[in-house]
């Protein structure tokens, strides 16, 4: 009975690679043709899609797909067009399902689609200046009412190697005064922060979980894990939706119930993607973004990720005091009231409020 059940099991194996062989030499009869495909697309052309027939098999008909959803159908092989003006940005993934002499088989290829919007550099003037603690390894900023809240994270300075801690708190942005301050353990390295509906949400950057206060008391309502294994790194909201980065491109959009994705952007100019997005924050219908390590923010359209304007910080480095442990710019924080920007980094003593110029 045994070697009946080994021969049938052979038998079966021989069958299933004899199928994918099969299968393997049908999709050998077609591809894509790339011939009429570029590597990078702009957001404001299209493509023309059609297959390579070198066998001359008599296709019944094509379905497209791009990054898994069918956007067109075609009898034989007439070509498809498609404007890219409503899709997302970044890689795409073409895949052809064919149909011919009784059989059907997919191919596919790939393309970039990068913006349209050659990216301005937006110019600003510094309009006060205040203190900042020293020692807060800033994270995440974002007012709420007439308090700026703060997240820092425990990261070493670059000189002496000295950790900080990881921690939320409630600041006075005028004098730098720290009022109330929740701390995480050692071996949590917080992250972004952003406010919606009077609770705080924090990332922390490897432990995969985050954590929900009530804005007021800082009691921790909740612990959430991530919708997937992935580094914390920024936060913000538009007043509905929480916007999250993981130090990619990509910048994840959230249900703040239930924490789970529920679209995203790959954020790019008309010549490549943005990767290291940190620090986040909503003013006035875009998203800016700290670019890690850059001294720079983005100004991003969240319709599709393009970038608008480039704000050149570095000069605020040399502005706040040179100490062994300081590091990279990190924390925007808008100011609804006074329509104006608060902007720190990491181990700055200083606080910069600043305005766009036209």
């Amino acid at each position: 009975m045994r070697n009946l059940k080994l021969f049938a099991f052979i038998l079966l194996s021989i069958s299933i690679i004899s199928c994918d062989d099969e299968k393997k030499d049908l999709k050998s009869f077609f591809s894509i043709d790339t011939s009429a495909l570029k590597q990078v697309y702009e957001l404001n052309e299209g493509v023309n899609l059609s297959l390579k027939n070198d066998k001359n098999k008599t296709i019944d008909s094509i379905i497209y797909y791009i990054n898994d959803k069918n956007i067109g159908s075609v009898k034989g092989n007439t070509p498809l067009q498609f404007s890219l003006e409503n899709q997302k940005l970044g890689y795409q993934k073409v895949k052809a399902l064919i149909y011919f002499e009784g059989n059907n088989v997919d191919v596919a290829a790939n393309f970039t689609v990068a913006s349209n919007v050659e990216p301005k550099l937006l110019k600003y003037k510094i309009i006060n200046t205040y203190p900042h603690d020293i020692k807060a390894y800033t994270q995440g900023l974002e007012f709420h009412r007439d308090t700026l809240y703060e997240g820092t994270g425990n990261g070493e300075g670059k000189g002496t190697g000295t950790r900080g801690i990881s921690s939320l708190r409630k600041t006075d942005y005028k004098t730098g005064e720290v009022y109330k301050t929740v701390e995480l353990a050692p071996k949590y390295f917080g992250e972004g922060i952003t406010i919606l509906n009077n609770k705080v949400y924090q990332l922390t950057w490897l432990n995969n979980e985050g954590y929900i206060y009530n804005a007021d008391t800082f009691e921790k309502i909740k612990t959430f894990t991530y919708f997937k294994k992935m580094q914390g790194w920024g936060l913000a909201n538009d007043g509905e939706k929480l916007y999250m980065s993981e130090g990619t491109e990509k910048i994840y959009i959230l249900d703040p119930e239930t924490l789970k994705e529920v679209d995203y952007l790959n954020v790019y100019t008309k010549h490549a993607k943005i990767e290291a997005l940190n620090e986040l924050e909503w003013i006035d219908g875009k998203i800016w973004a700290n670019v890690y390590g850059r001294d720079a923010i983005a100004v991003i359209d969240p319709k599709h990720g393009a970038v608008e304007g480039i704000i050149n910080l570095s000069d605020l480095k040399s502005k706040i005091t040179q100490h062994p442990d300081v590091d990279v710019l990190n924390g925007i924080a808008y100011n609804p009231k006074t329509k104006t920007v608060l902007i720190t980094g990491k181990n700055w003593d200083k606080t910069f409020e600043i305005v766009l110029e036209e």
